[in-house]
């Protein structure tokens, strides 16, 4: 039996809005704006001092390097030091893993060539399709997947998994008749038998955690849910050696934000042990030469017991890493003491409000205080961080938003995001309180931009966006949300400490942005004169300009 499994990042959606009438938004559509020929140029003849040489300064990140992880920041294994390695993805790691200890030959088409043609397509016939669900986010997207797979394999049998169909299943049968049968849960337990029944035609009816079409009948059946045992199951490794490696300590959420469906898609909270977290990173790096581990789970940090026993061990290994986290797991300085000495590189935390009647309403279950200490005591480490926030919850008013903003334009430094709330998934638990926030959407059917409530509706919230994002660039010299970089390979300059990187990193930013945020031309010409010199002074300069 032939099977292909299609698995990878989702579609990329840059979000040009924040880039409008900048410059960086005519250097990525050089297409729409002919016009603009000397905003290009201004930015893509900056080059720096490196070797003896002029290395340019924006220099367009490799293909293989655009991967979105946790915390979507470059990270450093040392100041100054270019890291360009990139993890496998998680899901088609594992995937794959479980396909080769069930000894199931199987190909893999990166989910990406869909989206953008960016790999070769698999030729050939196969009887299984392997379809991952789990960067997918919407109906549209789900939709050109599966037109995809049915197009080019019209005879082979397609499964789906992951996030989005564990969730939307029902919708998806009901919708797409080419879709034969739904892996919704732990796959471990499913996929090997499944695979099995249909290279030997065999009834499924006994399979766990399956969905599927009668075919006789045409009606929807499902089997009970069978949870995998992460502590008595290896943990996945790769064939080969890999610098970086992706991993997951947990399925499941132990909280309930109301602006998640994560918990819905696996709702039973399991987790490997300190030890065999542990014995997995140091196994990686003798057998597979890793020096890196991408902790992927929904909170690496919890529970406080396990962090407490695991931190210790990893110190061991020697292996470097990073992890989502909550901000109330980085209590006091002895916790990040313990992280450093771990090998801890870098954590992602969503604060996503410095409010706590926000907070309350997002049923968070963190306060603002334990925000600002995490906050504080990360910023005196050597552990790199990045922070997201989020603008337009629903109850969330103007004024509500002033806490954030004003710790964004005054006191936040490092590397941060600030989105604006989104309603594209009506498994979120924020519909609960739909009546009470007087929660209304208005494109249902298609990705739920245009919404309101009782405290603002979605264009404030953008407007709220795009003005704080504004001040935070020209008043706060520290802080940098990231919108241009997805594209270009950090750090800027190679070689140069941290601190130095991060202070050209805010002037390009600034020089880039300055048509759009001074719409008079004579003063945004004053700023990028004076960007320019401050430029100059670490060495970078225009290639023009040094002729």
């Amino acid at each position: 039996m032939n099977v292909l499994l299609v698995s990878g990042l989702g579609p990329e959606f840059p979000n040009d809005a924040l880039l409008a009438g900048s410059a960086f938004e005519a250097l990525a559509h050089p297409d729409r704006f002919p016009d603009r020929a000397g905003e290009i140029s201004g930015l893509t003849s900056l080059h720096a001092e490196s070797d003896g040489g002029r290395l340019p300064v924006l220099r367009r990140r490799r293909a293989a390097n655009r991967i979105r992880t946790v915390s979507s920041v470059r990270l450093q294994h040392t100041e100054g030091d270019d890291e360009s390695a990139t993890a496998p993805h998680l899901t088609t790691f594992t995937v794959r893993a479980i396909l080769r200890a069930a000894g199931i030959d199987h190909d893999h088409f990166p989910i990406e060539g869909i989206w953008n043609g960016s790999h070769p397509e698999p030729t050939g016939r196969f009887d299984v399709v392997l379809l991952s669900t789990t960067f997918i986010w919407d109906r549209a997207t789900m939709a050109r997947a599966i037109t995809w797979v049915e197009e080019r394999f019209p005879a082979a049998t397609l499964v789906l998994g992951g996030q989005y169909s564990n969730l939307k299943f029902q919708q998806i049968l009901d919708a797409h008749p080419f879709v034969q049968y739904v892996v919704r849960g732990d796959a471990e337990p499913a996929l090997p038998h499944l695979l099995d029944a249909l290279r030997r035609r065999e009834p499924v009816g006994g399979i766990p955690n399956l969905v599927w079409r009668d075919q006789d009948t045409g009606r929807i059946r499902m089997t009970g849910i069978h949870y995998a045992d992460l502590e008595a199951l290896p943990s996945p490794a790769p064939t080969g050696r890999f610098p970086v490696i992706p991993y997951e300590s947990m399925r499941g959420c132990p909280f309930s934000c109301k602006y998640c469906s994560f918990p819905a898609a696996s709702p039973k909270w399991r987790y490997k042990s300190a030890e065999k977290i542990a014995g997995d990173f140091a196994r990686y790096r003798d057998e597979h030469g890793a020096q890196y581990v991408k902790a992927l789970d929904s909170t690496f940090t919890v529970p406080p017991t396990r962090l407490r026993a695991l931190l210790p061990l990893l110190a061991k290994t020697g292996v470097a890493w990073e992890a989502y986290t909550r901000a109330n797991s980085i209590r006091d300085q002895s916790v990040v003491d313990a992280l450093t000495e771990a090998h801890c590189r870098a954590l992602a935390i969503g604060f996503e409000s410095m409010n706590d009647t926000t907070l309350k309403y997002m049923n968070k279950q963190v306060k603002a205080q334990a925000n600002r200490t995490a906050f504080e005591l990360l910023s005196q480490s050597t552990v790199h961080y990045w922070i997201s926030f989020i603008v337009g919850y629903p109850g969330e008013s103007p004024e509500l938003f002033e806490d954030t903003k004003n710790f964004l334009v005054n006191e936040h430094q490092g590397h941060f995001a600030l989105y604006v709330f989104m309603l594209n998934d009506e498994t979120m638990p924020v519909w609960q309180d739909a009546e009470r926030f007087g929660l209304k959407v208005f494109d249902a059917d298609g990705d739920a931009e245009q919404w309101s409530h009782t405290g603002m509706d979605s264009a404030t919230a953008r407007r709220l966006q795009v003005e704080t994002l504004r001040e935070v660039r020209w008043k706060n010299d520290r802080a940098m949300q990231r919108t241009w970089q997805h594209d270009y390979e950090l750090p800027l300059l190679p070689g140069r400490s941290t601190a130095e990187n991060s202070r050209v990193e805010k002037l390009v930013d600034r020089l880039g942005m300055a048509s759009a945020d001074f719409p008079n031309a004579d003063e945004a010409a004053g700023h990028r004169t004076r960007l320019l010199a401050e430029l100059a002074s670490h060495g970078v300069s225009s290639v023009a300009a040094t002729r």
